[in-house]
């Protein structure tokens, strides 16, 4: 069996999922527009035909709708077609699905879990190429101080930081050129 996608409604717009008889390729969330997020599809998985989705699609489309709409949608038990993933970025992928909902890890916390001291950079790569969208939550792994202001790269117009509030999470809104320039420092004590 090949590779075949289907569109549906989410409370964040019109996302895309890809599918093979292995399990879950990708899912894309929703661009400006559907027809963007079709093309986005087309061009990277051309061979991929518009079909109904079997009962392992229509479980993930269910939870990415619940989620997307604030909800507790369960996607632990959906399988994943990892094909052509490297083992480093399985591995994390796996290892980002058990962050619980509502709960946010670093870069280098991961890295930590992954037995791969300073890291971060891979961790950050792998979770960049994540073709799982809310499958595997990367919204939920964020820079150190929690800073959250990246769009995903599937799907142009959602941020991490809505995601996150979706679940009830809060991160910080985004570096501000004082952060760049004039770390925080620790309060000094009152005598």
């Amino acid at each position: 069996m090949g590779r075949s996608y289907a569109i549906f409604d989410t409370g964040i717009g019109r996302c895309g999922i890809v599918w093979s008889g292995a399990g879950i390729v990708a899912v894309q969330l929703p661009e400006a527009r559907e027809l963007e997020t079709r093309r986005r599809l087309f061009r990277l998985y051309p061979e991929a035909r518009e079909q109904r989705p079997p009962l392992n699609v229509e479980m993930a489309i269910e939870g990415i709708v619940v989620q997307s709409r604030g909800g507790a949608g369960d996607l632990s038990e959906i399988s994943l077609d990892m094909t052509g993933q490297s083992v480093f970025s399985q591995r994390i992928y796996e290892f980002v699905r058990t962050i619980p909902r509502g709960e946010t890890r670093t870069y280098s916390e991961v890295a930590s879990q992954m037995r791969r001291a300073g890291g971060e950079f891979s961790v950050a790569q792998a979770l960049a190429k994540n073709p799982f969208m809310i499958i595997v939550p990367c919204h939920r792994v964020l820079e150190v101080g929690h800073y959250a202001d990246k769009n995903s790269p599937f799907g142009g117009t959602i941020s991490k930081r809505h995601l996150l509030s979706l679940e009830g999470t809060h991160p910080i809104a985004s570096k501000t050129l004082f952060d760049v320039l004039l770390p925080v420092a620790p309060p000094r004590p009152h005598n």
